[in-house]
């Protein structure tokens, strides 16, 4: 198999482009922007197949063990709810994130005191019902405070020693930060990040060549997929896209390194051009089409909301990414999201493409909640296009 193509080869293909064929493309583009009513139906499908499913947002999550349902895999989805909700604030959705956090008292997954990323997640939404009733309410807030502050207190910064962390943690830090003010959430924030970036591993999990990320360090060469390309997982990838969008979201221009997040993020972006598949899904293995390729929706969800997320806040360049967007979004919608709402072509939890497969349209992932997240995500941000 011919080697792949670098990103920035193609990055220079894009820079190059006549200011006709550009004008052209963003005509194009521009023709094809999503319907604002039918990707609202299509949110709102899929997430009433999960209520009726869930219909008390407290009860243990069953699988091979038992789960609080105050879990990663739950938070992500609630990150997507509480998203939707900006666009299309129905009480059902804000009384259903309420009835979650408050059965879980506030806190998080496992106690306060953990330093795992993942039980860490389900802060985001607390934060966002905190600002959503105009901060009236200090317990919704308290033990999130106690959680950062104990990590900051510390003095350690390998925890996140996985990219899934980066997107289950970051957005705590910029969000506490800009809620209160305090400058130490914006740099333990950096902090976390840049060991994850720079260390682990012993070189970082970020590859500056291919400006893609390795999932942990049992990835970084010399391992190597099937086709000898450097193992980058769709899924994984998408959740640094989310990470760096929602983190950017909340930090200061002002911040000594809001240009590193805005740089690694347009970076990142740009290295998903080239390697979209022709039917707008990405594969699981970003470089090796052979493993275990085929259509897969959280990574490819993810990506959509960075990418939509990026051109709303006038960060990226919309001739170039509206068009991918828009083939993305609309692969999701026809053959990932079914009548019901159900969602096919769900990878389950794991970190490598081996994990979970075969996938199909019709297949039940083990946790079916956090791909409703990323497509809830993607919806929000696609939604707001002009």
């Amino acid at each position: 198999m011919k080697k792949l193509l670098t990103a920035g080869f193609f990055a220079l293909m894009i820079a190059g482009m006549t200011s006709c064929s550009v004008q052209k493309q963003n005509t194009t583009a521009n023709a094809d922007l999503p319907n604002k009513k039918e990707v609202l139906e299509v949110a709102e499908r899929a997430n009433r197949y999960f209520m009726n499913k869930w219909p008390d947002p407290g009860k243990e999550v069953v699988g091979k063990k038992v789960w609080p349902s105050n879990l990663w895999t739950r938070a992500v989805y609630y990150e997507g709810l509480m998203a939707l909700y900006k666009v299309d604030p129905k009480k059902e959705y804000y009384n259903y994130a309420l009835d979650w956090s408050q059965k879980h008292k506030w806190d998080m997954m496992r106690g306060t005191y953990t330093r795992n990323a993942d039980n860490q997640a389900c802060g985001q939404t607390y934060l966002d019902l905190y600002e959503i009733d105009g901060k009236k309410h200090p317990e919704r807030i308290k033990y999130v405070k106690m959680s950062m502050d104990s990590m900051i207190a510390s003095g350690k910064s390998d925890d996140w020693w996985w990219i899934d962390a980066l997107q289950m943690g970051m957005p705590i830090y910029s969000k506490l930060g800009r809620i209160t003010g305090d400058k130490k959430y914006f740099d333990k924030n950096y902090e976390m990040y840049a060991f994850t970036k720079y260390k682990h591993g012993g070189n970082g999990l970020y590859n500056p060549k291919d400006k893609l990320w390795w999932r942990d360090k049992s990835f970084v060469p010399p391992y190597k997929e099937p086709n000898g390309q450097d193992c980058y997982w769709s899924r994984g990838n998408g959740w640094v896209v989310a990470a760096l969008a929602r983190t950017l979201e909340d930090t200061p221009k002002s911040d000594p390194h809001y240009q590193e997040y805005l740089q690694d993020y347009k970076d990142l972006l740009s290295a998903l051009v080239p390697i979209q598949r022709e039917d707008g899904f990405w594969n699981v293995s970003l470089h090796d089409p052979t493993n275990f390729g085929g259509k897969e929706m959280t990574g490819t969800a993810l990506f959509v909301y960075g990418m939509a997320y990026g051109i709303n806040n006038n960060l990226i360049d919309k001739k170039i990414y509206l068009p991918v967007i828009t083939k993305a979004w609309n692969a999701i919608v026809k053959d990932s999201v079914q009548p019901n709402g159900f969602l096919g072509w769900v990878q389950g939890t794991g970190k490598e493409p081996k994990d979970g497969q075969p996938l199909s349209v019709n297949k039940e992932p083990d946790f079916e909640d956090y791909g409703l997240g990323c497509l809830l995500l993607a919806a929000s941000e696609v939604y707001q296009l002009k």
